[in-house]
């Protein structure tokens, strides 16, 4: 028996939405991203859908319950296919695009996650440094380490990249592994500190200053020498060099615009760095600062 039932050429959007598995206010935003063209309106103004508009509207309502984002749908869609291509090629084109987006997708969040629980395991401090920079800092007793410390190396990793923080780790190992030294540090570093804006640059404090820090870097430095943590920043580069033979041809770890060397990182000179990293040090501070380097400079 025939059946009188017609169906419709064309629906409003309300029908359109409650087919697709949508809501009216979704179709229009697909309308105003460039997602879905606009379809043509009836007689009372209001818009109609047809049935290659239907398809559409499915397409992206499964793509983006996929997880893929409306703009690379839009993208996808506006990316015709090539001349002479069917219909399924041209979808193929399209998933495969969106395959490639989900598999960049995937790579960053694996790191991101692998991110994450490096942080979990080592500290969150701690995790925020590179492998090649905590490795030297593996034998140090839990809690033996400062967030002072930490947040300086993160800082001249920053600038010279892993193996200029590695070195430098040998400082901070030795003041963990020395009471003495720790206890000399820190008196200097009030010392310096107490140098704020009240204290005149020719004040005999900032002179006073300068030789005391000049005498414990002389004396740390020492430690270091003799305790034999000198001798395995040898090995250090040792294996950065083997790590990235490439960096080591092009000399010093560092290319010709003076940055330092990595990998997933671009560091920056020195220069760069003191144009971009404040420091809130007064007048005195900066002038005990200098007079320290120049004994450093005179004991050459």
């Amino acid at each position: 028996m025939y059946s009188s039932f017609v169906p419709p050429r064309q629906v409003r959007i309300g029908d359109a939405a409650a087919f697709v598995g949508t809501t009216p206010r979704a179709i229009r935003h697909y309308h105003e991203i460039g997602l879905l063209p606009e379809p043509v309106r009836g007689g009372d103004g209001r818009r109609r859908y047809g049935y290659e508009d239907m398809i559409r509207l499915l397409w992206i309502r499964r793509t983006a319950d996929a997880g893929i984002a409306l703009d690379d749908i839009r993208d996808a869609f506006a990316d015709p296919a090539p001349a002479g291509a069917g219909d399924d090629d041209g979808i193929a084109s399209i998933l495969e695009r969106l395959e490639e987006t989900l598999v960049a997708q995937e790579a960053e969040l694996r790191r991101q996650r692998t991110a994450v629980q490096r942080m979990r395991t080592e500290g969150s401090r701690m995790g925020l440094l590179s492998d090649f920079v905590t490795g030297r800092l593996k034998s140090l007793p839990a809690g033996s380490l400062r967030q002072a410390d930490l947040d300086t190396l993160l800082v001249t990793e920053r600038i010279l990249g892993p193996l200029g923080a590695a070195v430098q780790a040998g400082r901070f190992i030795a003041l963990a592994t020395h009471p003495d030294l720790r206890e000399e540090s820190d008196r200097v570093d009030a010392a310096e500190e107490a140098l704020d804006d009240s204290v005149a640059v020719d004040d005999p404090r900032v002179a006073r200053v300068a030789a005391e820090r000049h005498a414990f870097e002389e004396a740390l430095h020492a430690f270091i020498e003799n305790s034999g943590l000198a001798a395995s920043d040898d090995a250090l580069f040792d294996s950065w060099d083997a790590l990235h033979p490439a960096a080591a041809d092009e000399g010093a770890g560092a290319d010709e615009s003076g940055r330092g060397s990595g990998r997933g990182h671009e560091f920056m000179s020195v220069v760069e760095a003191i144009g971009k990293m404040p420091y809130d040090f007064s007048p005195a501070r900066l002038r005990c600062m200098e007079l320290a380097e120049e004994l450093a400079a005179h004991e050459v």
